[in-house]
């Protein structure tokens, strides 16, 4: 069978999925999950237990209280870790796994409330559960319908689901994703700040209106940031001269330039950014602007630095967004 085949195949069992969940009990499980006093604590066996696992630690990192126990171990000595306060979250699809079964026996005697997620309504699993939930599974895209294939997608799909409404009923803001996510590509993106790559003081390309642009060019090639930040004596920032604006007042061949004041060819209009925006949102404004390779930045109308796209890519930032 060719991909194209399977892929269209896969699309069916995912939109028999869909159009059969029974969305009132999934808002039900989500309603019950929501008034969790303390962990929701996954598991599962075989490749439900590998999504269990990853539903797990999405939700922890995303704001939610969530942890995985193994279902072996838990059966030999980690079930000690569940309270009456935990809710219990099973991943099963026959819903008819022995040791799932045996275990929930003694979670209950531990007094968590347990939530069974199956795609099997009339399974073991499902009737000795406080709450059930079937996730509606027409075939196994596997040719024997044997490997789980389409039903660890759709376990996937629901608990990723699931993990994104509480995220969103928490309020859960990006600064605190910040705070979970201190490293790798997540990191980068959401901690790296305008602050941490900005020139500033000294490395600053910075003339006033009065200059003459004869006694300045020298500050554009010695800071080489292929711009002049034309400032008053307060530090406001006034305008711009860009190494493109030069090139095109040389085209004019005109060389009366030259005794030009900056406040008379610079450009007054220009994009800024913060100190404490994100590095992602400056080089976000440089590709909407196409030319633009550098941003200043302002605090309270004042210049305090200049970011590079330059310094930008350096970072390796940029290639994540591709």
């Amino acid at each position: 069978m060719t991909l194209i085949k399977l892929f269209e195949k896969q699309k069916k069992y995912l939109d028999f999925f869909f159009d059969n969940l029974d969305i009132e009990k999934a808002n039900q499980i989500f309603d019950f999950l929501s008034t969790c006093q303390n962990n929701i604590i996954f598991t599962g066996i075989g490749k439900s237990a590998i999504i269990a696992k990853k539903i797990a630690q999405t939700m922890l990192s995303t704001g939610t209280k969530a942890m995985f126990v193994s279902a072996v171990d838990a059966l030999h000595g980690d079930i000690a870790i569940i309270s009456k306060k935990d809710i219990f979250v099973v991943f099963s699809k026959s819903g008819e796994t022995k040791e799932l079964i045996d275990l929930i026996f003694y979670v209950k005697k531990r007094g968590a409330k347990v939530i069974a997620i199956v795609s099997n309504d009339k399974s073991k699993l499902a009737k000795i559960s406080d709450y059930y939930i079937n996730l509606p599974l027409e075939k196994e895209l596997c040719p024997y319908n044997l490997a789980p294939t389409t039903s660890t997608t759709i376990q996937l799909i629901f608990g990723d689901i699931l993990t994104v409404a509480l995220m969103q009923k928490n309020n859960f803001s990006i600064n605190e994703y910040a705070l979970n996510h201190p490293s790798g590509a997540i990191g980068l993106q959401i901690n790296l700040k305008v602050e941490d790559l900005m020139l500033k003081d000294d490395y600053l390309p910075i003339c006033y209106e009065n200059d003459l642009i004869k006694d300045v060019l020298h500050i554009l090639s010695l800071k080489k940031c292929g711009c002049l930040l034309i400032v008053d004596k307060s530090d406001k920032l006034k305008g711009i001269f860009t190494d493109g604006d030069l090139r095109r007042l040389l085209n004019n061949q005109n060389l009366d330039f030259f005794n030009k004041k900056m406040k008379d060819i610079m450009t007054d209009s220009f994009i800024f950014i913060e100190k404490h925006s994100l590095a992602i949102d400056a080089m976000k404004k440089m590709e909407e602007k196409k030319q633009i390779t550098t941003v200043p930045v302002l605090e309270n109308d004042k210049l305090i630095g200049l970011i590079r796209m330059h310094d930008i890519i350096q970072t390796g930032l940029k290639s994540l967004l591709f």
